[in-house]
């Protein structure tokens, strides 16, 4: 199984509550959680620590856990509902404040699964020194 899991934070220290905030017709957890959806993961789960977020994600049909609220990073969040998933043959965590993440970079990731590489990340080069 082919799981993707969102880490998303409500205490941000530079933009409290960030994965709620709208960005047009949706929120950024929302859009993120959509992106996520239309690859070829076969299931996503969004990771939190505030249940403000936790009802969120249901209110629009996703599946959400809620994690330990003393995680320092999206990674611990990540690991922690991973651990629920012992099935999972491949993990993507996708950074919930990427809201224009699109299926296709996904799909890229998952790819790389047939390489010997642990972990993987996609990059892009600079294009210009500005």
């Amino acid at each position: 199984m082919k799981l993707g899991i969102i880490p998303a934070r409500y205490a941000a220290s530079r933009l409290p509550g960030k994965p709620l905030r709208r960005i047009g017709s949706k929120s950024m957890i929302h859009w993120v959680y959509a992106g996520a959806k239309a690859s070829s993961l076969d299931r996503v789960v969004v990771a939190t620590d505030h249940p403000d977020i936790q009802a969120h994600v249901l209110s629009f049909g996703g599946e959400v856990l809620m994690t330990d609220p003393t995680h320092p990073s999206g990674t611990d969040r990540c690991a922690e509902v991973a651990r629920q998933f012992p099935e999972a043959t491949w993990i993507v965590n996708i950074q919930g404040d990427e809201p224009f993440v699109e299926p296709a970079q996904i799909d890229q990731l998952i790819a790389l699964g047939e390489s010997p590489a642990d972990i993987a990340t996609l990059v892009t080069p600079i294009q210009t020194d500005r």
